[in-house]
């Protein structure tokens, strides 16, 4: 990757963004203003189990001309009017990834324009802070795949806290498809759990793992599976739990970085922020720090291709460009160790 160190300003920049780090095909192209023109998401949904690598890569390979064409439609303009292509290069699942890499480096190709590669986990942050309007927060990223706390400090984006073992997400969806629930169109599995929890009663004791300014919710995962099949409690209770204990520890690490940091503001993005009960526990230490709690919208929330667009965009315009030969994906690409220019 490239960083030429120089600004470009322009309000007329088309990028069209590829995100395909794990279940989803996400086509977004964003100007040079913040304006998201087109934001289209093709998803793979497994039959069974969780997501299968190989098999949503090729998923993704046959929906992606359909999804370019959508995004273009949407956006109304044609392909000579882009300039520059953004992928996720990472972190991410390693076919998933490869996939989309494949197609932005074709499109770049064809197109004579320039190529970025966006890390996955900062287009999150990027996207909720152009749609929240906050400028500099302490951000909880929570999704299937990643569940980390971030804040900019010292030009780079660092990691005050994160999962030593599964994400929250992923928690969530385990114990979803361990307890018969189904996910829907528009209703994924932690919805499913969101709203049974509503409906418990009882909180039973589970295991509560908080290292540090790191967590572990894999022994959490183990014991509410356990109690589920012990049948001592009803669903909705075990959902209430899980969901009561999980977010108590994020919780925690985000209240503990925001006291450490003393920023103004707090971030939450990534799949999870849908949670309003999650969104509520945030809310309540943010106010105790005399903080901005913000969530991102919902429809920016899950992985999609808008987000990358608009990172590509920061980069572009500050000087960074991926020469195709360097172009490869970076499955466990870390947050900070990816250049940031556009924070001072």
């Amino acid at each position: 990757m490239v960083n030429t160190q120089k600004t470009l300003l322009t309000d007329n920049m088309y990028c069209l963004g590829i995100e395909s780090t794990a279940d989803d095909f996400g086509v977004g192209i964003t100007k040079s203003n913040g304006e998201i023109l087109a934001n289209t998401v093709e998803s793979y949904i497994p039959i069974e189990g969780g997501i299968h690598p190989r098999e949503a890569a090729r998923h993704h390979a046959e929906v992606a001309n359909k999804t370019l064409f959508q995004a273009l439609t949407d956006a109304k303009i044609k392909p000579k009017d882009l300039t520059v292509i953004a992928f996720s290069m990472g972190p991410g699942l390693g076919p998933c990834l490869r996939t989309g890499a494949t197609v932005a480096r074709t499109l770049a190709a064809y197109l004579q324009i320039p190529l970025i590669g966006v890390n996955h986990s900062i287009a999150h942050i990027e996207i909720g802070k152009l749609k929240t309007g906050v400028t500099d927060p302490v951000t909880l990223y929570a999704s299937g795949g990643n569940t980390m706390v971030t804040a900019f400090e010292f030009k780079r984006y660092r990691v005050f806290g994160e999962t030593l073992d599964i994400a929250l997400g992923n928690c969530l969806d385990v114990f979803g498809r361990q307890a018969g629930l189904k996910s829907q169109k528009n209703l994924p599995l932690g919805a499913a759990i969101e709203q049974l929890a509503r409906k418990g009663e009882t909180l039973i004791t589970l295991p509560y793992v908080v290292k540090g300014m790191d967590l572990s919710l894999s022994g959490l995962l183990t014991a509410a599976i356990t109690q589920l099949q012990k049948g001592n409690h009803t669903l909705e209770d075990t959902c209430y739990s899980l969901q009561e204990h999980a977010f108590a520890m994020v919780t925690e690490v985000t209240e503990r970085a925001l006291a450490h940091t003393e920023k103004k503001e707090v971030l939450l993005t990534g799949g999870v922020a849908a949670n309003k009960r999650l969104q509520e526990m945030l809310r309540a230490v943010t106010e105790e720090h005399d903080a901005k709690f913000n969530v991102v919208p919902q429809k920016f929330a899950t992985d999609n291709g808008a987000m990358i667009a608009w990172t590509g965009i920061l980069a572009y315009t500050h000087g960074i460009v991926t020469p195709v030969d360097e172009s490869y994906v970076k499955l466990r690409w870390r947050v900070d160790r990816a250049d940031v220019p556009w924070i001072n």
